[in-house]
């Protein structure tokens, strides 16, 4: 087990050093962009080509990305060019405001998919045609739409719940769990969708199998068949559609982000690509890929547990 987690980590990281290298690259092609939007229209080649040395970007882009990564592995991701704040610290701390969404919408996601999934599965009839229905719903209404009816219901008509801005939960539990209420319901459902769909199917399957049968003709009961064994089973796929619906979050979070105006990693990260700050960026590149890298590697060392197989590939 340590060999495969080691294996898998490896991965992780080539895939982070290359994502990060990938971005730096084509960032270096809107450098002389980049350096004239802080100069002004009015700047010359002059004081472009000044800038950009001022600023260490005359040199090869590799020599700049090789300088950039050496910091980086000691947590020193440079400071914003127009803010002048330590990116490592901004970029946590709106991360923190994005994760306690995306997060309790993932753990609601879990706790309500897995629960339709069974109960389909295993009952049958017009509660699995009721799950099925609910599934095509969650994937054929967009997020966007979903977020601005509830805000028109539960906001706006209802007066339940406030239609922007976060309270972070140090400061009022209370509060943060009002804030972040519409956005969690806005993203878990196309996440209740995909994975509901996912734990049915493979309940069904694993339901049909010889061991099912055997435990059954041995006495043992079927809630124990169902929860200990057949959802064991059936666990491996929908781990890994836990995982695309864990990053489909994450890039959903930038519009939910918008619409409600929560300080979060989206916001942040689209505001600094519209301003071209490069640190900013390259530190939002780090931080993103190190969360899909630390969740795939989680899911896969789960699915080592799950399924010793798994470990040999």
């Amino acid at each position: 087990m340590f060999l495969y987690a080691l294996r898998r980590a490896a991965t992780g990281l080539v895939l982070a050093v290359l994502v990060t290298l990938i971005t730096y690259l084509l960032l270096s092609l809107s450098f002389d962009d980049i350096v004239r939007g802080r100069l002004g229209p009015a700047a010359t080649p002059e004081t472009v080509r000044a800038m950009k040395a001022d600023m260490g970007l005359d040199r090869p882009v590799l020599v700049q990305y090789l300088d950039w990564s050496s910091h980086a592995v000691r947590g020193d991701f440079g400071v914003s060019y127009f803010t002048s704040e330590p990116v490592g610290p901004a970029v946590s701390a709106r991360l923190g405001v994005t994760l306690s969404v995306v997060l309790v919408a993932l753990a609601c996601t879990v706790l309500i998919s897995v629960a339709l999934g069974v109960f389909a599965a295993t009952r049958g009839g017009v509660m699995d045609r009721v799950a099925q229905a609910a599934s095509l719903t969650g994937y054929l209404v967009p997020n966007l739409l979903i977020a601005i009816v509830l805000v028109v219901v539960l906001s706006i008509n209802l007066e339940l719940l406030p239609a922007t801005g976060f309270t972070p939960i140090g400061e009022n539990p209370s509060r943060w769990a009002q804030t972040i209420l519409i956005p969690v319901l806005a993203l878990l459902v196309s996440g209740v969708a995909s994975l509901t769909a996912q734990i049915r199917g493979s309940m069904i399957d694993e339901l049909r199998r010889d061991y099912v049968r055997t435990l059954r003709t041995r006495g043992v009961p079927t809630r124990s068949i169902v929860l200990r064994h057949a959802l064991r089973n059936a666990a491996g796929p929908a781990l890994t559609v836990l995982s695309f619906e864990f990053i489909a979050m994450l890039g959903g979070a930038l519009v939910i982000e918008q619409v409600f105006a929560l300080p979060g990693f989206g916001t942040y990260a689209f505001e600094a690509s519209l301003q071209g700050d490069v640190p900013i960026i390259m530190g939002v590149s780090v931080f993103a890929v190190l969360l899909v890298v630390g969740l795939n590697l989680t899911v896969d060392l789960v699915n080592g547990w799950l399924n010793p197989k798994a470990r040999v590939h």
